[in-house]
């Protein structure tokens, strides 16, 4: 049974990668998708094709560190569709350093968009599924956020943040409002984040460990499936890891 069909869905981050296999996915299930990203340029793009092929997708430029931003998204969702039933969580960035590097400015981008960011987006959906009493609230986690690999360190404590946070949240929302929580943890995924990590002994291990990274469309069937259960069913968590275990 299809649970999706006409539910309204914000993805953030949703321009490439994880993000843009998503909404492909949930569009594909009848949803109509507010599609977030800050590549205004690269997010219309996309969008526009969606609609071309007769996907229910609209296109809204945000920045998720800027929490007027994604107020003005969640609202822009109401205003366009009149509900906001899903928030996938899933703007981030992975950027590999080692410690003796000091990669203070990379720590801080990781900290601003993987924690601050999802909190962001969920104090703006928050309010409309209060008045709601349903929701569905997904936080892109990863494989970092159980277990920690060299030169992640910081970049796993933000996934940690993110298993925390989603416990948390299911405590309460989940048992209180009625509002599902989950996580989704992939490995390693081709997105091209490796060639954004800056430090350079970083990237090599960024890209050696991309070599047995997996599909994005793989990620987002598990979305999917997390998603499309019954009210009274909550996927907790997906981990999704490459066959080759080099992680």
């Amino acid at each position: 049974m299809n649970y999706l069909q006409n539910k309204v869905a914000i993805v953030t981050g949703a321009s490439s990668g994880i993000g843009a296999a998503t909404t492909r996915a949930l569009a594909a299930q009848g949803v109509r998708v507010v599609a977030a990203a800050h590549d205004q340029h690269g997010l219309e793009a996309f969008v526009a094709e969606l609609r071309e092929s007769g996907s229910d997708v609209v296109a809204f430029t945000a920045d998720v560190t800027h929490l007027d931003q994604t107020k003005a998204l969640a609202k822009f969702a109401q205003d366009t569709y009149g509900a906001v039933d899903i928030l996938v969580n899933n703007a981030g960035l992975m950027l590999f350093s080692n410690w003796v590097d000091l990669a203070v400015q990379d720590w801080e981008k990781m900290i601003d968009v993987n924690i601050k960011g999802y909190l962001n987006a969920i104090a703006a959906v928050l309010p409309f599924m209060l008045e709601q009493k349903s929701g569905q609230i997904l936080n892109m986690d990863s494989v970092a956020g159980h277990q920690v690999g060299p030169a992640a360190g910081v970049y796993s404590a933000t996934k940690f943040f993110v298993q925390a946070m989603t416990e948390s949240m299911r405590k309460e929302l989940g048992v209180q409002h009625g509002i599902r929580v989950n996580t989704v943890s992939p490995g390693v995924i081709n997105t091209g984040w490796a060639d954004k990590v800056s430090d350079p002994e970083g990237r090599k291990a960024a890209q050696e460990l991309n070599r047995i990274a997996i599909a994005p469309d793989d990620i987002a069937r598990a979305v999917i499936y997390a998603l499309n259960q019954p009210e009274n069913v909550t996927v907790n968590d997906l981990i999704i890891s490459p066959t080759r275990q080099d992680w």
